[in-house]
């Protein structure tokens, strides 16, 4: 009778891109035959992806490796805190290994050291687009690693490295896969989007028996070709960006832009050395909406950056207003170990932060219920995610939303309805950015 698999647990914490490196992991478990486990109990070792971004992020990890050790007591670290091993051997010394971000091999190897595999190549099929953690009909597609900026808040380009894209024929492949898979939805991530083959000077690939280049806007017009939604994420808003907007208003790829725009105030844009021109940029944003009406623009902001003054501050709001950022995140600002923003002068009172981030997110909730209002009475297609057996209603995305961080419709279940699907829905109410629908008369 033949041994059971070995079997691995998998916490994955973190923004998407940890989540596609957690996914590349679980392709190459299974592919050595390891099986997988949703709980503690049921796995022979667990792997943990940790953040590392923010103090509050790294909390959160090193308390999931001491869960994990408590839980099961066989557990492999991976992921950006994995870059400070100190850290988590000083907190945990009982963990098996580390490694850092994106090193899949290390990872492997150290599974490998302390629960060797049992492959049987009868059963241990995977599927061509690998295994994934989201559901079946949307999928993240990492198109480079690292960064070449330096903002001063920031230690990913320590943590991740440079920028290092990936080949378009390995990303245009990739993608293919998901779409023959089923997949509705491709959510194109990196650190830095719109950098996209800057590294590999724009090489030029072999893909459709056509020699593509390995640029921003090329991608895009080849995604663009796929037929289904392709969603732009962490892109800067350098100039070349404009040329995928006529892309957007052809339907082609969503009219939808995740910029990270961080503050509005040139003095602060300073202090963080934010790259990109910020000149002009509501005239540029102006333009965008002109040629694609029905833009999106998500964003994060931080306030109380080191330095940050009432005026700075009234800035960042009268930009949010004017620009009409659709879907908005706040954070307060956090002094990060190794970051350069630390030893900036004139740090802003907790208190006065909390203030501001409060004042933030209220101009932010009451432009959400001016858009929200605005969509009574409208037809829209929307992508249906889950059933929440809760409300009965289905939970759906219209273009305007990204997954788990933008607003969501509660669709009436009707006959034909399936999650994973496309349907049309007449906004009948509205709460900021909750939308709730009915199916659309034919």
């Amino acid at each position: 009778m033949p041994q059971s698999a070995p079997t691995i647990g998998l916490v994955s914490l973190g923004c998407p891109k940890a989540l596609v490196d957690s996914e590349r992991i679980i392709t190459r478990l299974r592919a050595q035959g390891y099986q997988l486990s949703a709980d503690y109990d049921g796995a022979d070792l667990v792997i943990v992806n940790t953040c590392g971004f923010l103090e509050t992020a790294r909390d959160e990890s090193l308390e999931a490796i001491g869960e994990a050790l408590a839980e099961n007591g066989k557990v492999v670290v991976t992921g950006c805190l994995g870059a400070e091993a100190e850290l988590i051997l000083d907190k945990h010394p009982g963990v098996l290994a580390i490694t850092g971000p994106h090193q899949y091999e290390a990872v492997m190897q150290a599974v490998h050291a302390h629960l060797p595999p049992k492959h049987d190549p009868k059963l241990d099929l995977v599927p061509a687009a690998g295994m994934r953690l989201t559901p079946r009909h949307y999928a993240y597609v990492k198109i480079s690693e690292g960064c070449n900026n330096r903002c001063s808040f920031c230690i990913i380009p320590a943590l991740r490295g440079d920028l290092a894209s990936r080949p378009i024929n390995a990303v245009l492949k990739e993608a293919e896969n998901l779409v023959t898979a089923g997949v509705k939805e491709l959510l194109i991530i990196s650190q830095d989007t719109s950098a996209y083959g800057l590294d590999l000077k724009y090489a030029e690939s072999r893909w459709k028996g056509r020699s593509v280049p390995a640029k921003f806007q090329t991608l895009c017009e080849e995604l663009g070709q796929m037929g289904v939604w392709v969603r732009l994420h962490y892109v800067y808003p350098y100039p070349h960006v404009d040329e995928v907007i006529p892309l957007m208003a052809e339907g082609k790829i969503l009219p939808y832009l995740d910029i990270p725009f961080q503050h509005a105030s040139p003095s602060v844009l300073k202090a963080m050395r934010r790259p990109a021109n910020q000149e002009r940029l509501l005239d540029r944003i102006a333009q965008w909406r002109l040629l694609c009406p029905e833009l999106t623009l998500r964003s994060s902001f931080i306030v109380g950056f080191p330095g940050e003054t009432e005026e700075d501050y009234e800035a960042l709001l009268n930009f949010v207003e004017e620009a009409a950022i659709d879907r908005a995140g706040c954070f307060k600002y956090e002094n990060v170990a190794g970051a350069a923003s630390a030893s900036l002068p004139d740090h802003v009172d907790e208190e006065v932060k909390q203030e501001r981030w409060e004042g933030f997110m209220a101009l932010q909730t009451e432009l959400a219920h001016a858009r929200g209002d605005d969509m009574l009475g409208r037809r829209t297609t929307v992508l249906i995610d889950r059933f929440d057996e809760e409300s009965g209603r289905f939970e759906a995305r219209t273009k305007a939303d990204a997954p788990e961080i933008d607003g969501v419709v509660f669709v009436r279940p009707a006959p034909q309805m399936k999650i994973g699907e496309f349907v049309e829905v007449v906004i009948t109410d509205a709460e900021g950015h909750e939308l709730y629908g009915e199916a659309a008369a034919f």
